[in-house]
């Protein structure tokens, strides 16, 4: 009796895992390219640019002695709006407009160098003292360069050649000085120098009642 046929065993796909497994590591040595090309271009950067500073050591040129008190600040912020049109041709091809902002501080202090022997007076009994100072005054805006920028701006056609020809091209020496000047003026009609008196006065009461006077009184001479 003959015994039974065995079904032959299937044949694994072999042709098909080997190129499931083609494709995988082709897959994988694609990305490695791919980040090796990556790392390799931002390591060589060709077209990148490497700042280098050759400045000089800086130089002190002088040093002068302070006899103000720094009595109050100021914080200003200004938009400042510069337009400029050609007289015979439009805004498009000759004219510009920019937005500015501006922001910087103004010191008020009261300058103790120029006081004689007798702004200082003492009662006999070293009870009283009299000071007679000169007003506060105000110093020149200092803008923050950081907080200052060009907001906007509207150039037209022959503008934009200009600044593309020029050698310093977008110069904003002219924001800057007007944004000056107003901040200077907004800093001369506010209460800045007033403030500037009273904590100079302040400061003086405070010092000279630890000194042991009784009474301290300090007036100012009259703003021009």
């Amino acid at each position: 009796m003959k015994a039974p046929l065995e079904a032959p065993p299937e044949a694994a796909p072999a042709p098909r895992r080997r190129g499931r497994r083609l494709l995988a590591g082709l897959l994988v040595v694609l990305v490695l390219l791919a980040v090796g090309a990556r790392l390799a271009w931002s390591w060589l950067d060709p077209f990148g640019e490497t700042a280098i500073d050759r400045s000089q050591p800086v130089l002190l040129e002088s040093i002068h002695n302070l006899s103000r008190f720094e009595a109050a600040t100021g914080n200003f912020q200004v938009i400042v709006d510069l337009e400029k049109d050609a007289a015979f041709l439009p805004d498009a091809v000759k004219g510009s407009r920019t937005l500015f902002v501006g922001a910087g501080g103004v010191d008020a202090y009261v300058d103790f160098g120029g006081l004689t022997a007798g702004a200082l007076t003492v009662s006999p009994d070293r009870e009283e003292v009299t000071v007679r100072l000169p007003r506060a005054r105000l110093e020149k805006p200092n803008l923050d360069n950081g907080r200052s920028y060009v907001y906007a701006q509207q150039r037209g056609l022959l503008d934009r050649v200009e600044d593309f020809l020029s050698s310093s091209p977008g110069d904003q020496r002219e924001l800057y000085v007007l944004a000056e000047k107003k901040i200077a003026e907004a800093a001369q009609a506010s209460d800045l120098l007033n403030r500037a008196d009273q904590n100079t006065k302040a400061m003086l009461q405070g010092m000279l009642s630890g000194l042991g006077f009784d009474k301290v009184t300090v007036t100012f001479a009259d703003r021009p």
